[in-house]
């Protein structure tokens, strides 16, 4: 919901570029928070307070026009000004189970994206100690392995998978020294 709101936000922001309201060469950052009061909406914005400064306008009038050039949403019950220059989103109760449609309809492909797209990573599963006892850290550590490569692959990256077989170094020298020394 987060990204949908920031969406429609930069859409008003171009609006009100392309009418001349807004005077700004740069897209700004924007922030979409969960308010911590429900009576405040389920998510808000400061972006009004933050381009109030570049824009040289008044927050609580730079928010009203935001707010005047938002397009309309489904999703989006009211949208409210609130204190200095917050812009409060009200989500409509309906909407949260849109998403459920939403993952219904998608199955296997709900989530994924191209964010990593045309970059490769590696990601490095450490091997238990063969000089060692096995325990369940070792096991744990393989499954947050696969589940972060797993994950990064999701989004679009390159994944390359290292499984380090860890029988090598001085551990292992100075072991089959003790056993060829004890034989």
């Amino acid at each position: 919901m987060k990204q949908q709101i920031e969406e429609l936000i930069l859409q008003a922001v171009e609006t009100l570029k392309a009418e001349g309201i807004l005077d700004l060469e740069i897209t700004p950052h924007i922030t979409i928070e969960r308010t911590r009061d429900a009576q405040h909406g389920d998510f808000a914005s400061n972006l009004a307070l933050m381009l109030a400064k570049p824009a040289r306008a008044n927050p609580r009038q730079l928010a009203e026009k935001i707010i005047a050039a938002l397009p309309q949403h489904e999703a989006i019950m009211k949208v409210e000004l609130a204190g200095p220059g917050f812009i409060n989103f009200f989500i409509n109760p309906n909407s949260q189970y849109q998403i459920i449609k939403q993952i219904h309809a998608e199955g296997r492909e709900f989530g994924l994206s191209n964010i990593g797209a045309g970059k490769k990573v590696q990601v490095e599963f450490v091997s238990a100690n063969p000089t060692g006892p096995l325990h369940v850290g070792h096991g744990r550590g393989a499954a947050y392995g696969s589940v972060v490569a797993d994950l990064l692959k999701a989004v679009g990256f390159d994944v390359h998978r290292e499984y380090y077989v860890n029988d090598a170094g001085r551990q292992m020298d100075i072991q089959w020294l003790s056993r060829r020394l004890c034989a």
